[in-house]
């Protein structure tokens, strides 16, 4: 029997490849969760380059800190760490992809008011394909989303198509020239909801975000996993140091040396830039961009 979910809620995720769940995590939680975030902000005030902790924006000055990632922040934040752990987050993943659950990896990506960055359409799937498409994003939302935050935005349904191209000549750049691949913007759905509600888009959803041009900021803290039996493709770039580092990675459930093979197919992320991959940095070599830049 599912824990949290309905079986409405299971059906349209299957169909769709997304859900929102409002208010699913406490205020009190969330308020924990800004002032950690606020203690990252201070710390980027001494900095003039991005570190492994934090990335910042083009136009980050110490004077004005503008920070649009905080990088894997379970490995040093224990607020974010222990809600990662939590029936909030995993009792709906387990729900939708079963009782075994393996992080990907985890980021918060910050839009503070009025520039933060945009993400360019992509499928997560088309960074770390796997053995098989129970791979998905949950998103906590920590201010309230409206449209005019730069939401997340999906194509509902897009997870049953192929993995588009995410190059440029002949380089993955993380982004799909959307016109190419037959979408247009209006189908696009926003993922909006209260601070506290938190948001599942599945790994192949093609999905992207546009700047934020409120006077609030818009955060989203995001915990990417799989299913136990979801093993990396070679060419994946999931970390593969070994089996014992592997089933250190599991959420909840039991490990398992039998991966479960079933996809619609897959493409490899390869070759890589030589160097700046991140997300934002790769995306820029992106010739028809949906999305307007921060000024």
């Amino acid at each position: 029997m599912p824990e949290t979910l309905s079986p409405e809620q299971i059906a349209f995720y299957a169909e769709n490849g997304y859900l929102v769940l409002e208010n699913r995590i406490p205020a009190a939680l969330i308020d924990r969760l800004r002032a950690e975030i606020a203690g990252y902000v201070d710390q980027s005030r001494s900095l003039t380059a991005s570190t492994d902790q934090i990335d910042l924006e083009d136009t980050h000055t110490p004077q004005t800190p503008r920070v649009r990632r905080i990088k894997l922040p379970h490995t040093h934040n224990a607020v974010m760490r222990d809600l990662m752990y939590s029936d909030l987050v995993l009792a709906p993943a387990r729900d939708l992809i079963g009782p075994s659950l393996r992080l990907h990896t985890t980021k918060l990506n910050m839009k503070s008011a009025g520039f933060g960055a945009a993400v360019e359409w992509h499928q997560d799937f088309a960074f770390y394909p796997h053995t098989n498409d129970d791979v998905m994003a949950i998103a906590v939302i920590l201010d309230d989303m409206e449209l005019v935050n730069g939401p997340l935005m999906v194509f509902p349904g897009s997870h049953l198509h192929p993995i588009y191209d995410h190059h440029v000549d002949g380089v993955f750049a993380g982004a799909m020239d959307l016109a190419a691949c037959g979408f247009d913007m209006k189908d696009a759905v926003p993922l909006t909801g209260p601070a506290g509600s938190i948001s599942i888009h599945h790994g192949r959803i093609v999905h992207g975000s546009a700047v934020n041009r409120s006077d609030r900021d818009r955060r989203l803290l995001f915990y990417e996993m799989m299913a136990g039996d979801a093993f990396p493709i070679m060419g994946s770039l999931t970390k593969w140091h070994g089996i014992e580092e592997y089933n250190t990675r599991l959420l909840c459930g039991e490990p398992t040396l039998e991966p479960r093979v079933h996809s619609i197919g897959a493409r490899i992320p390869a070759p890589l830039p030589a160097e700046n991959f991140t997300i934002y940095e790769v995306q820029k070599t992106l010739k028809a961009r949906a999305f307007e830049t921060v000024k």
